[in-house]
């Protein structure tokens, strides 16, 4: 809960606040945040436990926070690091000079989504004369793939992955691209379950039908070449594989750089040329945009110049043996406690797992892994495939894993006497009629109240970030039973709820 006597109603106060007043209240509103450092987060940020980055990628940050990405004329220092960060990448992911790709470009975007949005783009207006593009993406391929084809106007032919691999067939990839297919992707590795798609055979298989190839890397193409250098068997999918023609990989992820910045490759300029954006017909100045964003602050390429500058090769190489040995303990955690059962053996930095016939209910024991301090994600059913726990590990964990499995044995105890949780029976049964047109905001609110969601509008000055019930079972077990479209819907009005403007009293 906020304390309201130590935070503002509003963020433009009636006269200027002093800055260590300021302070103070972001540091009081972030005591109710997940916490970013000391391996007890599984998802959403990326820690390599390492003295004195986070003060470095700052200073880098806070030296270029006002220079201007949108003229490299202007700012030549900006353009430097990125074509430094573009050549990093690039070489990572098996181009440059001496290999079989030695022309890799790039652009360095705001994160992941981005990078999909603008890789969809590319393909799309590299074919103006498709009049209808599409492109195939497995069901594990990113959600941001389905964000890019709304925006875009783009058709998405979605192709299932085998329950038991968790990866797509490349046969079935290859029977769904069409005349209109403008782009096939796949992902190294999957964001849900941590496994790597056969790249080789989709790609050759697009390349045949003469239709580009993008590589989602954005989670771990940072750590997977590493990874194969330690002696993991990580298959073939970067630029050495024929037919990738794009690949994406967020800096911020496992190259440990600040939010929020990722790289966009392409095997070599023309390739990438669709992706600019220009127009002179207007009586300003000539706008040319290889990213979705004119403006862009400097701060982020910088602190991630910084950070990779200051990590090396070496120091990479390093984390990813933490990462990996983190990985292999979590994952035999996993493996010694009766009820659960690992999604898929780990081959990248990812332990994703669910629960046997008789098991205990998931998301209870998600709740009770918050409540002893680890903050896991899980991920609803979804065509067959079970809810889930996942686990995105970072080397920020391996001093903790010791401690991860003593806590999850007795999670799963105390879950299992708790039981599963059992929805009210009227609304299983509104959730099993409802459709997404027939919600009305009455019956929003009334949802989100009976599941302990946000609370009255202006409650607490509209400041309050206490919105959320501490156990979000009950929350999950009524979107897992929603249909997809439902979930969504019902997703987009709850956060809805939770996005109110905050009110300054004077």
């Amino acid at each position: 809960m906020i304390d309201e006597s130590r935070v503002g109603a509003g963020a433009l106060a009636a006269a200027g606040v002093p800055a260590e007043r300021v302070l103070a209240e972001v540091r009081q509103l972030r005591v109710a945040d997940r916490p970013t450092h000391g391996g007890r987060l599984f998802a959403y940020v990326y820690d390599p436990a390492v003295p004195g980055l986070d003060e470095l990628a700052a200073a880098a940050h806070q030296e270029s926070a006002h220079v201007n990405g949108l003229d490299p004329t202007a700012f030549p220092s900006l353009l430097a690091m990125e074509n430094a960060l573009v050549g990093a990448a690039g070489r990572v992911l098996g181009g440059g000079p001496g290999t079989t790709a030695p022309d890799v470009v790039g652009s360095v975007t705001s994160g992941g989504t981005e990078s999909l949005i603008l890789a969809v783009k590319t393909a799309r207006d590299a074919h103006p004369e498709i009049a209808a593009p599409r492109i195939v993406v497995p069901s594990s391929a990113h959600a941001a793939f389905a964000k890019a084809a709304h925006y875009l106007r783009v058709a998405l032919d979605v192709v299932p992955v085998h329950p038991d691999t968790l990866r797509p067939d490349p046969a079935a990839l290859a029977a769904a691209i069409r005349p209109e297919t403008v782009l096939v992707a796949c992902s190294a590795p999957s964001y849900a379950h941590g496994v790597v798609d056969p790249v080789a055979e989709i790609a050759a298989a697009a390349a045949d039908a003469g239709v580009r190839c993008h590589v989602d890397a954005c989670f771990g193409g940072w750590t997977l070449p590493y990874l194969r250098r330690l002696g993991e068997p990580v298959p073939a999918f970067d630029f050495a594989v024929p037919g990738v023609t794009s690949i994406s990989v967020d800096l911020h992820k496992y190259a440990y750089a600040p939010k929020g910045v990722s790289v966009l490759l392409h095997r070599d300029a023309a390739l990438r040329a669709p992706q600019y954006f220009a127009y002179a017909d207007w009586p300003g100045y000539t706008m040319i945009n290889p990213v979705i964003a004119s403006t862009r602050s400097g701060g982020p390429i910088a602190a991630a110049y910084a950070t990779l500058r200051h990590l090396g090769d070496d120091g990479y190489l390093r984390l990813a043996a933490l990462t990996r040995d983190a990985v292999a303990g979590l994952a035999d955690a996993v493996r010694a406690v009766d009820g659960l059962r690992l999604m898929a053996e780990p081959e990248s930095t990812v332990v994703c797992f669910t629960a046997t016939e008789g098991g205990p209910d998931l998301f209870v024991l998600v709740d009770e892994l918050t409540a002893r301090g680890w903050h896991t994600q899980p991920q609803l059913s979804y065509d067959g495939l079970p809810a889930s726990v996942h686990l995105t590990v970072t080397a920020a964990v391996a001093p903790r894993v010791a401690e991860f499995g003593p806590d999850l044995t007795d999670a799963v105890a105390a879950a299992t006497a708790t039981g599963p949780v059992r929805l009210p029976a009227e609304l299983a049964s509104l959730v099993g009629t409802l459709t997404p047109e027939a919600l009305t905001p009455e019956l929003v609110v009334g949802l989100a109240a009976g599941l302990g969601l946000g609370g009255e509008p202006g409650a607490g000055g509209g400041s309050d970030a206490g919105p959320l019930p501490e156990r979000m079972a009950l929350v999950n077990t009524l979107l897992d039973v929603a249909p997809p479209a439902l979930r969504e819907r019902l997703l987009v009005e709850f956060v809805s709820l939770l996005q109110r403007p905050t009110w300054a009293s004077s």
